[in-house]
């Protein structure tokens, strides 16, 4: 069985989800800091989808991913009830660290973009570390 490939620009990972009321403001528009929680989740189940558990990976590992850096770039609203999906997309991967995109699309609409930096640390002191071989190695 051959290693997965990293999701890139061409061939992201893609995460499906809906808007809530609780996603919106008082004008019924998806709250602009809602689509990083979007991205969040998105990134989270890219994990899953290689048999990654977070909290697992904590226990097992001492290892945990914290945002680094953020830039959004708003493009059209999105608004309650819509079906979005938002992929992740590797630009960068380094020993403690990768730099993603991500995008929020309704149908074919780009609703969001960002570029997401994540770094790799201990769990306890908050230090860089090396992403754990139980991901890297998914990519060898």
């Amino acid at each position: 069985m051959s290693a997965p490939a990293l999701p890139t620009a061409e061939q992201p990972f893609r995460h499906a989800l809906r808007v809530y009321w609780e996603d919106t403001d008082a004008g019924g528009v998806v709250f602009y800091a809602n689509y990083l929680k979007f991205f969040e989740r998105a990134r989270t189940e890219w994990l899953r989808s290689l048999g990654v558990q977070q909290q697992a990976l904590r226990e097992e590992t001492g290892a945990i991913f914290i945002v680094t850096d953020t830039a959004l770039r708003f493009r059209q609203p999105a608004r309650l009830d819509d079906e979005l999906s938002v992929t992740v997309a590797v630009d960068d991967w380094r020993p403690a660290s990768m730099r993603l995109s991500q995008q929020a699309w309704r149908a074919d609409t780009l609703l969001c973009e960002g570029e997401i930096r994540i770094g790799c640390v201990d769990a306890v002191n908050f230090r860089p570390r090396r992403i754990p071989n139980v991901i890297s190695g998914l990519f060898a």
